[in-house]
């Protein structure tokens, strides 16, 4: 390739990434327009919101203090899926799929998208600074702010990005739809174990598993945003073949497939 060329390559990769990135960061602002009213409904303290959450709690604690076995289960439900534990084990499977599997591109996309989100839901919990539920029989206690729940958030960004990544290599409908099914039984199991033991109000689990689906829908389609003209296109990377890119056209050659 001419040095010129490769002077007109780096231009369209910088102008795509940009565009990619732009359109990556609005898709999930725009989103989490739910979140952000829950959030202000939180710090204005709307009363039939707190209300709403208040009775929560105290049904669902009451229920967990009934039932010594369901809060052992719910504590350990809560343990397994520590961010750091799940984080760990996430980004094995980010690792196979890259070394193993070939998945350069999009198993960098999965944990880059991982870590990000685990920073953002923390800096949320900072903005917003609401405090843990106050029971006065507590069944559990955990530190930190309460909005939004980190566990849920966590679980739910886990959860969808692993879906995401593995959907290439599960080639049948029926091990998609497994996936599909297992991924939604560990994050709802997960947004009600914070409910029961009295840590999180559901409006704080509720926008956990908002924010997440935001962040990472945002984050896919800057992923795999196709350039409108051929002018805007960039080469795939041949090196790995689950890489949106390659349904793209590229322009210094003809449209792979």
């Amino acid at each position: 390739m001419s040095p010129v060329r490769q002077i007109s390559l780096r231009g369209r990769l910088r102008r795509h990434h940009a565009r990619q990135l732009v359109r990556a960061v609005m898709t999930a602002v725009v989103l989490s327009t739910p979140v952000i009213a829950l959030a202000v409904l939180v710090q204005q303290r709307y009363a039939p919101l707190m209300e709403l959450d208040q009775r929560a709690i105290a049904a669902a604690t009451d229920l967990t203090r009934a039932h010594p076995g369901l809060r052992s289960a719910l504590v350990l439900w809560q343990e397994i899926w520590q961010p750091w534990r799940a984080y760990l084990a996430a980004t094995l499977v980010c690792l196979w799929t890259w070394r193993a599997r070939g998945m350069t591109a999009r198993s960098w996309w999965a944990w880059i998208t991982m870590m990000l989100g685990w920073n953002l839901f923390l800096q949320v919990k900072l903005i917003v600074q609401r405090a843990r539920p106050v029971v006065d029989d507590p069944v559990s206690h955990a530190p930190g702010y309460s909005f939004p729940s980190g566990h849920a958030a966590n679980t739910a960004a886990i959860c969808m990005v692993l879906v995401v990544l593995l959907w290439p290599l599960l080639r049948t409908r029926a091990r998609r739809t497994c996936a599909v099914v297992l991924a939604s039984v560990a994050t709802v199991t997960v947004l009600l174990d914070r409910v029961y033991l009295g840590v999180h109000f559901p409006s704080d689990v509720t926008a956990g598993l908002l924010l997440a689906a935001a962040f990472v829908y945002g984050s896919w389609r800057g992923f795999v945003h196709v350039p409108a003209t051929r002018e805007d296109a960039v080469p795939a990377n041949p090196s790995d073949p689950t890489d949106p890119t390659t349904e793209r056209t590229d322009a210094l050659g003809p449209r792979r497939t």
